[in-house]
């Protein structure tokens, strides 16, 4: 069963698109309450008096909008630009740093003009030609979770399936990928599940699925001939990290089935915050054990301007020979594209 909203609000112009009309009668149906607002820049309904109650209301609203802005936004390192499908995402992972960048009231919003975000991808893609261009679809958001909704990684994925210098991939910490197994993909997408140690789900990745189940969902997709990556992030550096992550990567290699592991690629990224980020995660998570020490940390400016706090160098170094060795001993045909 897809997830379930407690409200959606429609603007007014997403009624216009076959898909607005087909989700305002298909909530509408199913007793949630809709609503029309003019834009999604002035949602005025969500209720929460505090800034926990702010967040868990928004986590359960929806917008279906039109997708007004057509310039894509650049996304190293994983790839030549944002391909925006959706923005936000159900799960409430205390580090997550959408919890920074989209406000007090992160709601859920999906696009009903895709076929007009599409058209723009062709000509991102005509205008780097003959060069490849790849499409992150999951910089700000997680699409896997609407897709029942609005079908839209189907559609991209038989988009980019016909574009030859056109790649797209997208990132997931959720399991529905049935609908998309019997699409006809040419190995055109990369589809990437973000892993934790069960410790880290436990504890910060609130409202997502078991390390298992995310396996085991990977191997569907590598059945179905996906090319399959994993990110392993944010790497936390606790009491048994080591212990853990190690058994991360062993239930990688005994649950995936032999032909995922010849073109496999591994993202590893370790925790890091800023002290916007910080501030904000202590006000939704006051209780919260994530490790935000910054004498503990050592600061440095990031490619967008603004400083974060990041492991010193020496537990930097130990972390990249943990996993340069771990993954490349149980995968060693895989591609590591970096360890940061």
């Amino acid at each position: 069963m897809p997830f379930q909203p407690k409200r959606v609000f429609f603007e007014k112009d997403a009624l216009k698109y076959p898909l607005g009309e087909e989700l305002w009668e298909r909530f509408r149906k199913e007793g949630i309450l809709v609503s029309l607002i003019a834009s999604h820049n002035r949602v005025t309904g969500i209720p929460g008096k505090t800034p926990q109650q702010s967040y868990m209301e928004a986590k359960q609203t929806f917008v279906v909008g039109v997708r007004r802005t057509m310039k894509f936004e650049t996304c190293k390192p994983s790839a030549h630009y944002q391909l925006p499908l959706c923005t936000s995402c159900i799960g409430k992972c205390e580090y997550c740093y959408l919890n920074t960048t989209l406000g007090n009231k992160p709601y859920l919003r999906v696009y009903v003009n895709i076929e007009e975000i599409l058209q723009k991808t062709k000509e991102y893609i005509k205008e780097r030609s003959p060069e490849t261009t790849f499409f992150e679809g999951a910089a700000t958001s997680d699409p896997l979770p609407y897709e029942a909704y609005t079908g839209a990684l189907a559609s991209t994925i038989e988009f980019f399936s016909t574009q030859e210098l056109g790649y797209f991939r997208f990132v997931t910490k959720f399991t529905e990928v049935d609908s998309l197994l019997r699409l006809q993909h040419n190995g055109h997408t990369r589809i990437r599940f973000s892993l934790n140690t069960q410790y880290v789900i436990n504890n910060y990745e609130h409202a997502t699925p078991p390390d298992q189940e995310r396996i085991e969902a990977a191997g569907k997709t590598a059945r179905a001939g996906y090319p399959l990556g994993f990110l392993i992030a944010p790497v936390i550096l606790y009491d048994k990290w080591q212990e853990d992550y190690g058994a991360l990567i062993k239930k990688i290699a005994d649950t995936l089935p032999q032909e995922a592991k010849k073109d496999l690629s591994f993202e590893i990224i370790s925790y890091r915050f800023t002290s916007r980020a910080k501030e904000r995660i202590l006000q939704v998570f006051p209780q919260t054990t994530l490790p935000m020490e910054e004498k503990e940390r050592k600061f440095k400016y990031g490619q967008f301007g603004y400083g974060k706090y990041i492991y010193p160098k020496e537990q930097m170094l130990e972390v990249k020979e943990f996993f340069s060795k771990k993954v490349i001993d149980s995968f060693p045909e895989a591609n590591i594209n970096y360890i940061i």
